[in-house]
């Protein structure tokens, strides 16, 4: 690694954008925030952090904003040190060309016979490089070759040296074995899956056991691609190769997806219009919550005061499977957590998704279908589903 090139292309006042995922740039964090306290008014911008990585200290920077968080950041925005600004996934190009176009992009790059490309993700970093921000860039030996663009500009990017090893690998994220509930929930909404539709998932244990759950063919279209889709391929069950924007797994899935196109920048993966479009298969969006309220209002972002989720694509795709002709927009969420039902009489967060989104919810104790009926309905529909048992929140939240 040259670090002094790196210091060459951080310039005071700067705004420094760090690729998100499982491949963001770790090789290029000491330098970053040795630079960033060298100028003092460095700005830095975060996208998905899957891990806490303790080597890219916001401390050092005059700002730091993250437009997705995620796990990696959650003490560091608990603490008031990054700040998170509420977007759906869908708005972040809009809001990466307005007021936080970054000057520079620090990304993780794979070498291919006609040039470079983004590695184990393109989420919003393709189009900022479409867009003309320049780029430093390590070129991974070893990360998966699975970016659908074409090669990126070379006369926009600064390769800053090559990494292999540990360092090349992108982050390795194994998901736990789904509990009892998790695979009570998943057979419930397997049901609701038809052949050949596309399906949009999450990671983790749930995500995990809802894919393993399926028993028909079935197509991936998502903003995460968990490594449940490698068995999804093994029982036959996989049509086409799937659309996605991040891959998250182990070795397991990175060695599955090199030399597959599917990667996508989130202009397309997050396309509404895309997604709901009547001439493609329907579109089954499964998501989970942290609570609903009886209305069917979703909070993903945290519980209280603890910032535990992000908004992420999950409005965009509840939107899309509630527009998508015979598609559907699931919620699948434990009855409870911790002892605490997840059925609320007032979210503890803003509303992450609206009610109008969201179509069916599912628990470990069955399904209910909320289309066609009318606010009282479904209230009734929702208290039945959890057997009555609602938290009653009114007087805590805020």
């Amino acid at each position: 690694m040259s670090t002094f090139e790196l210091a060459d292309l951080v310039r005071p006042g700067m705004r420094v954008a760090v690729a998100d995922g499982c491949g963001s740039p770790r090789a290029l964090y000491p330098a970053l925030c040795r630079a960033a306290a060298r100028h003092a008014d460095v700005r830095l911008l975060l996208g998905w952090m899957p891990v806490p990585e303790p080597e890219l200290d916001p401390a050092p920077f005059a700002d730091a904003r993250a437009v997705l968080g995620g796990p990696g950041l959650r003490a560091a925005v608990d603490a008031g040190a990054v700040r998170t600004v509420p977007c759906r996934l869908s708005a972040v190009p809009s809001l990466l060309a307005g007021p936080l176009r970054p000057d520079l992009l620090l990304a993780t790059l794979v070498r291919g016979p006609e040039g470079l490309r983004l590695g184990a993700e393109a989420s919003w970093m393709r189009g900022l490089i479409t867009d003309g921000v320049p780029v430093g860039a390590v070129v991974s030996r070893s990360a998966p070759r699975a970016d659908a663009g074409p090669p990126l500009p070379a006369d926009l990017i600064t390769v800053l040296g090559e990494v292999d090893g540990e360092l090349g690998i992108p982050r390795e994220l194994p998901t736990p074995p789904p509990t009892p509930a998790d695979e009570q929930i998943a057979r419930h909404v397997a049901a609701l899956v038809p052949e050949g539709a596309r399906v949009q998932v999450g990671p983790g244990r749930l995500g995990a056991a809802l894919l393993g759950a399926i028993r028909v063919p079935v197509r991936i279209d998502s903003g995460l691609l968990p490594e449940a889709v490698v068995d999804l391929d093994e029982r036959g069950l996989l049509l086409d190769d799937p659309v996605t924007a991040y891959l998250v797994g182990t070795r397991r899935l990175y060695d599955w997806a090199d030399g597959r196109p599917l990667l996508h920048p989130i202009e397309v993966t997050h396309d509404l219009g895309r997604l709901s479009a009547a001439g493609l298969p329907p579109l089954i969006a499964l998501n989970t919550a942290l609570e609903i309220d009886l209305d069917g209002q979703v909070n993903v972002e945290g519980v209280g005061r603890a910032a535990a989720g992000m908004i992420g694509g999950h409005p965009d795709f509840a939107a899309a499977g509630a527009r998508s002709p015979r598609g559907l927009s699931v919620v699948a969420v434990a009855s409870a957590h911790r002892d605490r039902p997840t059925l609320v009489t007032r979210l503890s967060r803003p509303v992450t998704t609206a009610s109008h989104d969201v179509d069916v919810v599912v628990t470990e104790r069955g399904a209910v279908d909320l289309r066609g009926l009318d606010r009282a309905e479904r209230r009734a529909a929702l208290r039945d589903l959890w057997g009555g048992q609602v938290l009653d929140t009114g007087a805590a939240a805020g």
